[in-house]
């Protein structure tokens, strides 16, 4: 099975490499972080929308079979993406991008894949933590270029941070609790696969308190700017007024 499974995965991160050398010549005058981010939001629309498939339409549901025999697609998918986080990590390393709890979450993600791809089962849940994982990811890209563009500060970038601020909440933390629940309860995923939801959900949740103190600041920060503003406003209805007298 792993020998079978090995030119897949190479295959995949011959292509994230190739796809990130493109970007590299088409964006010279970009540093390299910009490159391997527009990979990383190529993999976050192309994972969502195939881990959405296999979850909703092509089956089974991860709430209710967890541990069942990996799909032909389920299995594409997961050496897809497992070739783009063997890329991000070794990129990650390389340039000393990212900090341990990011390195610790590529570390997880690499280990469940292998874990379900070893096994032949569990590709179901592991998918949907995909999903799940991946279903914010295009919004940090965006909140990243908009930043480096210099339009962060606009009404774009607040939408994006409360787009990303709300999807990480309800879906990798309230929706990622029940499947952890329903993960844990079956008898038929193995101990050590439990072990391993039971750790990404806990990396999520290291992210989750960054997330609220920085959105907690934000507005906060947002706050006192509009009383500054409507105080201002205030001062010159005021002032006008007494002009007119």
């Amino acid at each position: 099975m792993a020998s079978a499974l090995c030119p897949q995965v190479l295959c995949s991160l011959g292509g994230w490499l190739s796809l990130y050398i493109s970007f590299c010549h088409l964006n010279k005058h970009r540093s390299y972080e910009w490159s391997c981010r527009l990979v990383t939001f190529t993999h976050g629309i192309l994972s969502i929308g195939l881990s959405a498939y296999i979850g909703f339409i092509d089956g089974p549901w991860p709430f209710t079979h967890p541990g069942s025999p990996n799909t032909p697609l389920q299995v594409h998918v997961l050496c897809l993406t497992l070739g783009y986080f063997i890329f991000d990590l070794g990129w990650c390393i390389y340039f000393q991008s990212e900090g341990p709890l990011m390195l610790a979450h590529h570390t997880l993600s690499i280990l469940g894949i292998i874990m379900a791809l070893v096994l032949g089962e569990s590709g179901t849940e592991v998918n949907a933590v995909l999903f799940g994982s991946e279903i914010t990811n295009p919004l940090l890209q965006m909140r990243w270029f908009l930043r480096e563009t210099g339009h962060y500060h606009s009404f774009t970038g607040d939408v994006v941070d409360f787009l990303f601020v709300a999807l990480f909440t309800g879906v990798r933390i309230g929706v990622g609790a029940r499947l952890l629940f329903c993960e844990i309860v079956s008898p038929k995923p193995k101990w050590f696969v439990k072990v391993g939801g039971v750790a990404m959900y806990a990396v999520s949740w290291c992210f989750m308190f960054s997330i609220w103190r920085f959105a907690w600041r934000k507005s906060i920060k947002k706050y006192h700017a509009w009383r500054s503003r409507l105080s201002e406003e205030r001062q010159q209805k005021h002032n006008g007024h007494l002009k007119t007298h």
